[in-house]
C-alpha cells in the first residue's frame, strides 16, 4: 500500500509526509483504520482508507453534534487508470463500509485547487463545507485545503 501511494499517489496537490502516511496505514494493521482495496491480476491497484473520527464534529449541524462521524484518510489508484472511475467505486464503498457501522456523517479533505479529487467527491455527493489556509500542508497553488461532508439518509 505504501509503495502504490508513494509511486502514484505523489503530485503537487497532495500531502504525503511518509512518516504520517506510514503511521496512518499501520493504522490498519492495528484495526484502528479501514480499508477497501482494488485489485488487477493481483496486484493493488487501488485503495481508500477511511475511520471513525470525531475530528469534524465542530462543522456538524448542531443537531448532529454527537453523533458518530467519519473519516476518509487516504485514497490512490494507479495513474494508469487514473479517470476510469476506480477512485469514485472505491470511495463510495468506503462510505458504505461507514455507513453499515452507523455513521452517516462523513469528511474528507483535499487541496483547494485538486480537479481529480473534486471531481471524485461531488460524484459521490460530498460537498465542500469550508475553505481554509494550510501552508503547512499545501505547498502549492492556492495552499488551501477544502474540508467537503456527506450526509447520508
Amino acid at each position: 500500500m505504501a509503495a502504490l501511494i508513494f509511486e502514484h499517489g505523489a503530485n503537487p496537490w497532495n500531502y504525503l509526509p511518509q512518516e504520517a502516511v506510514l503511521g496512518h496505514l499501520h493504522g490498519i494493521v492495528e484495526g484502528s483504520v479501514q480499508a477497501v482495496l482494488a485489485e488487477q491480476a493481483g496486484e493493488l491497484v487501488g485503495f481508500v482508507t477511511f475511520l471513525p473520527s470525531s475530528n469534524c464534529r465542530d462543522y456538524q449541524p448542531a443537531p448532529r453534534r454527537d453523533l458518530p462521524q467519519g473519516y476518509i484518510g487516504e485514497a490512490v489508484v494507479h495513474r494508469d487508470l487514473a479517470g476510469q472511475g476506480l477512485g469514485s467505486r472505491l470511495l463510495g464503498e468506503a462510505v458504505n463500509q461507514l455507513v453499515a457501522q452507523g455513521i452517516r456523517d462523513i469528511y474528507i479533505e483535499r487541496h483547494e485547487e485538486n480537479p481529480g479529487s473534486a471531481g471524485m467527491m461531488r460524484k459521490a455527493g460530498f460537498v465542500e463545507v469550508r475553505t481554509f489556509a494550510d501552508p503547512e500542508r499545501r505547498a502549492n497553488g492556492s495552499r488551501r485545503t477544502t474540508l467537503c461532508y456527506l450526509q447520508v439518509e
